[in-house]
């Protein structure tokens, strides 16, 4: 699969500060892109070069084999943006709206086609500032759409919506990407990239710290998969010379690691051996937020060099 994005060695600089410093991807056509990184991370920044918005200091960065700063023109004419928090004129109704932006990139677009695809179809006829948080959105991605984008570019577009109107968002995307369209998407939501996305990459201090699909950077990174019992510490204490296997108690709950499938049983055993109560107890693994929230917190405090660095 031909990529759709191309980023190597990316570096921004405002005087001395690197707002990106040497941020290395590629997108495959077709697939869903998640960028994730703290505020502050430099994703905006990037983003906002792939866009042709920003210039880059140094480094190699192709959007569909253009340059988007010397060739923004006619990139902008293959590529949707919905900006986060999207915001457009107030009196003006969703079929006007993709009328008029059909007119700015000269196509035909078919409104109530395009309306429906977003779930908005009911609003056609309703003016903007009297649309919802999740409709000004479905808004946005439509007219990101009006152009038959080739990739297009979602700035937390579900950000601040109702799960109703989240899954909405997400149907969309799914759809997107069953026509062949790229998406890049920035999310604050892990769970989000990990539902939607193929590929991920975090960016932390401007630098690249974990990228690969969602399963990958958690099987790379995470923790390995522990049982949770609902239990009193006294649990733990009992465990930990019996089973060999690394024991935590917190919140009321004691957990053990597994090194392999089998320790389940073992653990199980032991925990009736015991006894001592205990309520419930679950599976527990490593969720995408969980290894963001721990690689952000190792490279804050200095326990973990960034991907790009170590390469």
């Amino acid at each position: 699969m031909a990529d759709a994005i191309v980023v190597d060695h990316l570096v921004k600089r405002y005087g001395p500060l690197a707002a990106v410093a040497g941020v290395s991807f590629h997108v495959p056509a077709g697939s869903v892109f998640s960028f994730l990184g703290p505020n502050g991370a430099g994703k905006t920044t990037t983003t906002e070069i792939l866009e042709g918005l920003r210039r880059a200091t140094d480094g190699h960065v192709s959007v569909l084999g253009l340059d988007p700063w010397t060739e923004a023109a006619e990139l902008h004419r293959r590529i949707g943006v919905i900006p986060q928090d999207f915001r457009f004129f107030e009196k003006i109704t969703p079929r006007e709206a993709v009328e008029y932006y059909g007119s700015l990139f000269g196509t035909q677009p078919r409104p109530d086609e395009l309306l429906e695809r977003v779930q908005l179809a009911d609003k056609a006829a309703s003016r903007f500032d009297t649309l919802s948080g999740g409709q000004k959105q479905k808004l946005g991605l439509a007219l990101a759409l009006t152009n038959r984008p080739e990739i297009c570019f979602l700035d937390e577009p579900t950000t601040g919506l109702d799960p109703t109107a989240r899954r909405a968002i997400w149907d969309v995307i799914r759809s997107l990407k069953s026509d062949g369209v790229t998406v890049f998407l920035t999310t604050h939501y892990l769970e989000e990239a990990e539902l939607l996305a193929d590929q991920v990459a975090i960016i932390h201090h401007g630098r690249i710290i974990a990228s690969g699909t969602p399963s990958e950077i958690i099987s790379a990174h995470g923790r390995p998969e522990r049982l949770r019992f609902q239990a009193p510490p006294a649990l733990a204490d009992y465990l930990r010379p019996r089973l060999g296997l690394p024991v935590t108690v917190a919140d009321g709950r004691v957990e053990v690691e597994l090194s392999q499938k089998s320790d389940a049983l073992r653990v199980l055993s032991a925990v009736e051996a015991s006894g001592l109560p205990w309520q419930t107890f679950s599976t527990v693994q490593d969720t995408l937020e969980d290894v963001f929230v721990r690689l952000v917190g190792q490279m804050d405090d200095g326990t973990l060099k960034s991907e790009e660095a170590a390469a």
